[in-house]
């Protein structure tokens, strides 16, 4: 009987957040329970490097009723292992039983090897991480930031903004090395030098202490604070000898219904790939839009429809150097790139198609081609290239057929 079934979340962020309230959405009447490591009412994570960064927010909290929704919150509580043979969590107040597990668990923020308790070297993932930064803004100390991916150009915003003197340290050549193509990212780069903050690319960390960034080739950097952005993984460890079937990424390896490789254990969020027939091939996405769409898949599945398989349009975006930046898709293997306008200028956008059709699209301060463009991805609609390489031409005019 559903109303006896249990239904247990270990992660209470976005993506269990979404799962708790999904499944009552689509009807289930069962025990749902939302296990959360963190002590404060779950919350939404994009507003800690903005608002609540600069003190002009207090928090990011959900506006949901749990109670209402019949939804048991453990806040506070560690999950550190599963024993699926007995249907169980351990947790360090003892063993949670379940008769469906959903993880999403999240990732956590990669380290900066050598900097573990030094202090004055911080993170920022959690509300704590934020709230132990926003001194650092209000006194205007020298900042650091070691990583030029979104993160590290939020961060960097939000210390200019507040005054601060900030030198970022990236060891690739340009920013976001790892997301976007060069032709695109080197003119984000100069996005640095305009808010009046210093890149330094092909920089590495040599040492860290307090005061102080040593870069390998004998540089120093006075450093009032160092802020690490390179990166996150899967927060997944505590799954290790569950028989949950990892990736070589540590991410949880989920089918197009989100279910693990062990039964009724489902996984969500950006603790999970997935495969997408879209793109023919797993993708993991770290993204806020993933944690809200994959739920309502797990949620049907549990309550025993029959879901789509789950196979988004990756989405997401940044505000960053006063520019509103908007990426949707997935441009890995896409055969042509396209530009809409001059990357110079306050608004542009790239296109990136694969046979002719859309797949992918960056767009800075461009929300209409981003709009257009996702339903065209969605869709699978080819494109007039020379079209859609004239900015004044809607998107949406640029398909052909």
């Amino acid at each position: 009987m559903e109303a006896e079934r249990r239904v247990v979340i270990v992660g209470a962020g976005m993506a269990g957040v979404q799962t708790a309230v999904a499944l009552r959405e689509q009807g289930f009447t069962g025990p749902v329970q939302l296990i959360g490591a963190e002590p404060h009412q779950p919350y939404d994570r994009p507003p800690l490097s903005k608002a609540v960064l600069l003190g002009t927010a207090e928090g990011s909290a959900f506006d949901v009723d749990f109670e209402a929704l019949g939804i048991a919150l453990r806040l506070g509580v560690e999950v550190t292992a599963l024993r699926p043979g007995a249907r169980e969590v351990d947790t360090e107040a003892g063993p949670v039983p379940y008769d469906v597990l959903v993880v999403a668990t999240g990732a956590r923020p990669i380290a900066l090897p050598g900097s573990e308790g030094v202090r004055g070297v911080h993170l920022l993932r959690t509300l704590d991480d934020a709230e132990r930064l926003r001194p650092v803004l209000a006194e205007k100390h020298d900042v650091v930031v070691v990583g030029a991916g979104w993160i590290g150009a939020e961060f960097t915003t939000a210390a200019r903004e507040a005054g601060c003197a900030v030198t970022v340290v990236e060891a690739a050549g340009r920013p976001f090395a790892g997301a976007l193509p060069a032709e695109v990212a080197v003119p984000m780069g100069e996005w640095y030098e305009e808010s009046g903050a210093k890149l330094l690319t092909h920089a590495r960390v040599g040492h860290v202490e307090p005061g102080e960034v040593a870069l390998e080739d004998g540089r120093l950097l006075p450093a009032g604070a160092v802020v690490v952005g390179i990166g996150a993984r899967p927060a997944t460890g505590w799954l290790a000898g569950s028989g949950v079937a990892l990736g070589p990424e540590g991410a949880i390896v989920a089918d197009d219904h989100l279910r693990t490789s062990v039964p009724d254990v489902y996984a969500v969020g950006d603790c999970a790939s997935f495969p997408s027939a879209r793109y023919g091939e797993r993708l993991l996405v770290h993204h806020w839009d993933n944690a809200l769409q994959g739920p309502r898949t797990v949620a049907a599945a549990v309550v025993g429809e029959a879901p789509r398989p789950y196979d988004p349009v990756p989405y997401f975006w940044s505000e960053q150097f006063g520019r509103f930046v908007q990426y949707a898709g997935h441009h890995a293997a896409a055969d042509t790139m396209v530009w809409r306008g001059d990357p110079a200028g306050a608004a542009w956008s790239v296109v990136w198609l694969r046979r002719g059709a859309l797949v992918a699209l960056l767009a800075v301060g461009r929300p209409r081609d981003l709009a257009q463009g996702r339903k065209l991805i969605e869709a699978g609609t080819p494109l007039d290239a020379a079209l859609a390489a004239d900015p004044s031409v809607p998107l949406k005019s640029a398909a052909r057929g």
